[in-house]
């Protein structure tokens, strides 16, 4: 994060939590440790994204059986968008900058009722609007419903109601927006079989809704988890997901993230 470490963000950051006065202020606390405070936990995480330790607990997966909702082979022409929420957009983003077939993740907000908010206004809960990644992928190299199996079994946990882990509010709710009314029902077909099948111990609380527009977070958001896997709240909450993802999905993951263009968002 440009500033992270830096007298001018880490205030703001720090300051920003103080006047907060719930729960919250323990998360913002945590996302904006210093890298110095953070470098053990850091390098822990460092070390599980290479195999050396096993923190994926951590952040523990969901596997899906391969048999449960058959995964269609990707087709289609050119590109498509999905629009994901899951908790802190963070770890969401690097999910899927790490997948095959995704060309595209951009941190962003999405199902609220400003245009444009800015960060601080989306984390007062006030505006609606979610933490969301935006997902341009082929259709040739990997299906949505590939992308619905990542999401639920890795990305985020499903039955967390307006929360992730640390983080608590609406803008950190489990919710797909969907951008057609094929991925509507592909993704009420999937809660309904993941359900069913009872593969969480508790019910789906994911809201499928219409995508209404999309606003992409501020520069220093992208490509957090990259940039600063000595913070330590990626360290803790997103390299295991990573981990996670190549453990599960081999087929679908990659070494080399796809990196989001700060001057293309």
């Amino acid at each position: 994060m440009p500033g992270h470490g830096s007298g001018a963000h880490f205030s703001e950051r720090t300051q920003k939590a103080m006047q907060t006065q719930s729960a919250d202020a323990a998360c913002y606390s945590l996302r904006a440790a210093s890298p110095a405070l953070g470098r053990f936990l850091g390098l822990l995480g460092i070390a599980v994204f290479f195999g050396l330790a096993n923190l994926a607990a951590a952040e523990p997966a969901t596997p899906l059986s391969p048999t449960l909702g058959v995964v269609p082979q990707p087709t289609g022409n050119g590109s498509e968008r999905a629009v994901f929420a899951g908790g802190c957009f963070w770890g969401v983003q690097a999910v899927f900058q790490h997948t095959l077939g995704v060309t595209r993740a951009v941190s962003g907000y999405a199902g609220g009722t400003k245009a444009s908010p800015s960060y601080e206004q989306v984390s007062s809960g006030r505006t609606g609007h979610a933490e969301s990644v935006e997902i341009t992928f082929d259709p040739n190299q990997i299906s949505f419903r590939r992308l619905l199996r990542i999401y639920f079994s890795v990305a985020h946990d499903p039955t967390q109601l307006n929360r992730q882990d640390p983080d608590e509010g609406t803008q950190y709710r489990s919710e797909i927006f969907a951008t057609s009314d094929a991925q509507r029902r592909e993704a009420e077909a999937t809660i309904g079989e993941l359900d069913r099948a009872h593969v969480f111990p508790r019910p789906i609380v994911t809201k499928v809704e219409p995508l209404q527009a999309f606003y992409p977070a501020e520069p220093y958001h992208q490509n957090y988890a990259t940039l600063h896997p000595d913070s330590l709240y990626i360290a803790v909450y997103d390299l295991p997901k990573i981990v996670n993802l190549k453990k599960l999905y081999p087929e679908s993951y990659r070494a080399q993230a796809v990196l989001v263009d700060a001057g293309q968002q």
